[in-house]
């Protein structure tokens, strides 16, 4: 008969397992916690009053939808207690800042976004990004010891060791550090990363992703740039720029990239380079918005131009999945929503993946659209707060 205290910590193990699936998961039905647990459903029962009475848990209004479409009362759903405190997600793009304050599960609380000369102007960028931060703290009451942590997301590739910039992408960064500079601008801990890892992080929690292991996200847009998720966790690497799969170079011969290289996948299928091969055909300049609506609608060069460049992406894609045997892709970015190009991306994929590889390989489209970089860095703000 089993002891007392390997009854405890057998307990204790069961109790874990349950707030493990809410963290991961989201609010969730007791049958739910039953069949992802695998214990009794007396079992999750008993744990999930324990953990309501000890204000870890509590009962939501939503409800979730029966089992396998069942009739009936839908079940009552539980999630965890948000932790005191609140945290701040910055999104800061090319021409653009998003800024939001969230509860510690991720609930946004308020949120501003400005169009701005990003690439430019960095201190002025970090001065006003700091501005909204204070402004949004303000309009959700929280003091200064309330607002726990920031994560930041900057559209370029940070260097791990430096916390620096690597590329002369955004001329108005050289020489900052973006984390340290916002940081001290507000008197908070603010932990930065890069777009792709945090939208690799906001589809995992949130998105397209959520219950998966292993994970690629591709961020399609002015560059290429991919998260890697492995085992659940993000893979960032011995610098911090794993993922740069805009730079595997596919041509020896071909167009000098801003990396250094030539012939480099980014040179071949960023959105300026898409819109330079389609000018010539349609008299005019083209904006992306208008590139995915004639890809909508089925225009013929359009598709063409896209599902090419995705088979070109596919190309290096197939080679990260020889070798890391991911689960799925995420496909994301402003160009990423093209259905064409995710075709492309596909068939390129089944055509140079080995078979099995290629087989247990899905492909879809990111949830989150141009949500994902600001979820992501409140998740990553979340993350650090709860490592301490």
């Amino acid at each position: 008969m089993p002891s007392s205290g390997a009854l405890e910590r057998l307990r204790a193990a069961n109790s874990r397992t349950v707030v493990g699936l809410l963290a991961g998961e989201g609010p969730m039905s007791r049958a739910d916690l039953v069949r992802a647990s695998g214990l009794s459903r007396t079992t999750v029962s008993s744990l999930v009053a324990e953990l309501i009475r000890g204000g870890q848990v509590t009962e939501t209004d939503d409800r979730a939808r029966p089992h396998k479409g069942g009739s009936g009362r839908p079940p009552v759903v539980v999630r965890l207690s948000a932790p005191a405190g609140a945290v701040a997600g910055v999104d800061v793009g090319h021409g653009h800042v998003r800024v939001a304050i969230a509860d510690r599960l991720g609930s946004v609380l308020a949120e501003d976004h400005a169009l701005v000369d990003v690439d430019a102007h960095g201190a002025e960028v970090l001065d006003r990004t700091a501005a909204m931060v204070r402004s949004l703290r303000g309009q959700c009451g929280l003091d200064v010891t309330e607002l726990q942590a920031v994560g930041m997301c900057v559209p370029a590739p940070l260097d791990r060791r430096s916390s620096r910039i690597r590329t002369g992408i955004m001329p108005g960064w050289q020489g900052l550090l973006p984390g340290e500079e916002l940081e001290r601008r507000l008197g908070i801990p603010v932990h930065a990363d890069n777009d792709a890892n945090l939208g690799a992080l906001a589809e995992l929690h949130q998105g397209s992703a959520r219950g998966r292991h292993d994970v690629v996200y591709l961020k399609i847009a002015s560059g290429v740039g991919a998260g890697i998720v492995l085992g659940g966790r993000l893979h960032r690497g011995a610098s911090g720029i794993a993922g740069e799969i805009g730079h595997v170079q596919v041509g020896e011969d071909g167009q000098v990239c801003r990396c250094g290289n030539r012939g480099c996948v980014e040179t071949m299928v960023s959105a300026s380079r898409l819109l330079d091969q389609l000018r010539p055909a349609y008299g005019e300049p083209l904006t992306i918005v208008q590139v995915l609506a004639l890809d909508d609608d089925g225009d013929a060069g359009v598709r063409r131009v896209l599902s090419d460049a995705g088979r070109i992406i596919g190309r290096a894609v197939a080679d990260l999945a020889n070798n890391l045997n991911p689960e799925l892709v995420v496909v994301g970015g402003t160009v990423g929503r093209s259905p064409s190009l995710v075709e492309g991306l596909r068939a390129s994929i089944d055509r140079y993946a080995q078979p099995d590889t290629a087989a247990a390989l899905e492909v879809v489209p990111g949830a989150l659209e141009d949500r994902s970089e600001l979820v992501g860095a409140v998740a990553l703000a979340i993350a650090r707060v709860a490592a301490g």
